[in-house]
């Protein structure tokens, strides 16, 4: 079984300096729909597992040929309740079989589907974050697996009056789900899945709206099944033998809902939808899930690898059950820390004799999501690969050794919905999206090495020396200096003569240390020292004072989802939390006694 393509890149340097980059090799052919994977299964496949969710002690899964059928009986009772390409459908609960059968329904005749993450419907003060978004995209239907869990959402203003739609605990006035399942045979289903097309919208995705409002991102068939044509083309192990993943990644999200799930529709694979979570109290859940089931893949975010791998420490039988079936092991969201891969990597040397393929790519909401991909092995952490098939990636030159990445392919969208203002601002004058990140390339004469993520150039700013910082890039720095301190920091200095740090502290570090809260931030003499000897070592090794942070303060409150200040995909909204406590920056750089000086 071939696991990867070496990379094949063709490199086009311009006079002014602008270099493009592209796959040497040629796109495979890419389906009309994703539907066309459906029908191809149920018939190829009839009895693989599809979706699989936990039932009690075991699992309720759907085989191809059952999914097929559910989803055609739910796409013509949606159509004979009169919902179309202009009415789509708001689903405010998690990952789950009926949310995956709803969807692949409104897809197969063309109404869109509004994915948004649970925590806008569970966490009080979050609605107004569901109310923006039903605002903007009048959905004519909101459907909930729960209706006692969701009730805040079903009956919030604005949002009472559509169709809903819910599987169990059915509120009066609400449909059960089962009843869609029943199909509406007055309809002419093949009529009107003919007039659904590659260029249909399927799905509005909401942008995390970490630097302004969220935008909502029309995502086309077309470019659901470019990128998973150009996905296979990078790893073509995925057409040897049916993907098996259990994963937990939101479906809400591009990684979770578009890149992992379109992977096992469009491959024939198998989805066992985890119901944990990389947090105290639900990765307990992931653990049990992935001992009843293992996967031919493994997708999470770093923290989750890092909670599996201390899971798996003292555990033969789950390492066991983890490693024997893995073809790929793939991280996104941020750098894998070096320990983790390099314990994950023994860990797979010691069941099996060999590792699997361990890599990242990169994209964007934008880009359906992957644009750049890592298919070669490596054993640096942190690369995201080269250009896939189809794609370009135009690089601008900004300073030094980074550049600014644009790009253009068929995976990536054409416009925002109802937005034409900011989808004229999105795309340069030769039609690239400018997708806002900066990154190098691993070797300047060599772009087969790949590139590495440099950060957000709106994240950038200059002190008041005239020296810029590059904050996206220091805050990947700082994170492993203070771990397993914080959760998360905000670079800041903007203005200032020296770079400070606002730190996001673990619930753990505040449990473990002697702290009083001071006026919005925590106090006390024993974390303060570990911080500042932390920071002082950094700060011994920087080069320049972009790279030296000269004081801190440890703040008392979380991140608010309701206030904007963390979005729905758990990153922090840097602008929004700094405007928030304005006066905590202030106090900053101050010479208050609470700030922690290097």
């Amino acid at each position: 079984m071939t696991r990867y393509r070496p990379h094949n890149v063709i490199r086009e340097d311009r006079a002014d300096g602008t270099v493009l980059l592209r796959s040497g090799y040629e796109m495979s052919e890419i389906a009309e729909t994703s539907s066309v994977w459906l029908r191809r299964w149920a018939e190829a496949r009839p009895d693989t597992v599809f979706l699989a969710e936990r039932s009690g002690s075991g699992w309720r899964d759907v085989p191809y040929a059952d999914a097929l059928e559910q989803v055609e009986n739910v796409a013509a009772a949606l159509l004979a309740r009169g919902l179309a390409a202009e009415t789509p459908i708001l689903i405010v609960s998690g990952n789950g079989v009926d949310h995956g059968v709803l969807s692949l329904a409104a897809h197969l005749v063309g109404i869109p589907t509004i994915p948004v993450a649970e925590q806008y419907s569970l966490i009080p003060g979050a609605e107004k974050q569901l109310q923006y978004i039903a605002a903007l995209t009048r959905p004519a239907m909101i459907f909930a697996e729960d209706g006692e869990k969701f009730a805040r959402a079903l009956t919030a203003p604005g949002l009472a009056s559509l169709q809903i739609v819910v599987s169990r605990n059915v509120p009066d006035g609400a449909t059960p789900f089962a009843d869609l399942l029943k199909g509406a045979p007055a309809v002419d289903l093949a009529v009107e899945e003919a007039k659904v097309g590659p260029d249909s919208v399927v799905k509005i995705l909401m942008t995390s709206g970490s630097t302004s409002d969220p935008k909502g991102v029309e995502t086309t068939h077309r470019m659901m099944c470019a990128n998973q044509a150009m996905i296979a083309d990078a790893l073509p192990f995925l057409r040897d033998r049916p993907p098996r993943i259990v994963d937990w990644l939101p479906w809400n999200h591009v990684f979770g809902g578009s890149h992992n799930f379109n992977m096992m529709l469009a491959q024939g694979g198998s989805l066992y939808i985890d119901n944990g979570k990389p947090i105290k109290g639900l990765v307990e859940a992931t653990i049990e899930n992935n001992r009843l089931m293992n996967g031919t893949m493994a997708f999470n975010v770093p923290v989750g690898f890092a909670m599996l791998r201390d899971a798996m420490r003292d555990d033969n039988a789950l390492r066991e059950m983890y490693f024997k079936d893995l073809d790929m092991l793939f991280y996104a969201g941020a750098s894998l820390p070096q320990d983790v891969w390099s314990d994950l990597h023994e860990m797979a040397m010691d069941v099996r004799g060999d590792v699997p393929l361990m890599n990242s790519s990169w994209g964007l909401t934008e880009t359906a999501p992957a644009h750049l991909v890592q298919h070669e092995p490596t054993e640096l952490s942190g690369v995201v690969g080269v250009p896939m098939t189809g794609g370009t990636v135009k690089l601008v030159p900004d300073e030094g050794a980074r550049w600014e990445v644009r790009v253009k392919g068929p995976n990536v969208f054409e416009r925002y919905f109802k937005e034409p203002d900011r989808t004229a601002e999105a795309f340069d004058e030769e039609g690239y999206f400018l997708t806002g990140d900066a990154m190098v390339l691993l070797d300047p004469d060599d772009p087969n090495k790949g590139l590495q993520f440099d950060g957000r150039i709106s994240e950038d700013f200059k002190l008041m020396t005239g020296i810029w910082v590059r904050a996206a890039a220091l805050r990947l720095a700082l994170l492993p200096a203070l771990a397993p301190l914080a959760q998360d920091v905000v670079i800041t200095g903007d203005g200032h003569d020296e770079v400070g740090v606002l730190i996001l502290p673990t619930p753990d570090t505040v449990a473990d240390h002697e702290v009083t809260e001071d006026r919005g931030v925590w106090r006390g003499p024993g974390l303060e020292a570990d911080i500042a000897q932390r920071l002082g070592a950094m700060a011994a090794a920087a080069k320049g004072g972009s790279n030296r942070i000269g004081r801190a303060l440890i703040l008392s409150e979380p991140p608010s989802l309701a206030e904007g200040e963390i979005t729905a995909k758990g990153n922090l909204n840097f602008r929004k939390l700094l405007t928030r406590r304005a006066a905590l920056l202030d106090r900053l750089y101050s010479n208050d006694p609470a700030v922690i000086r290097v």
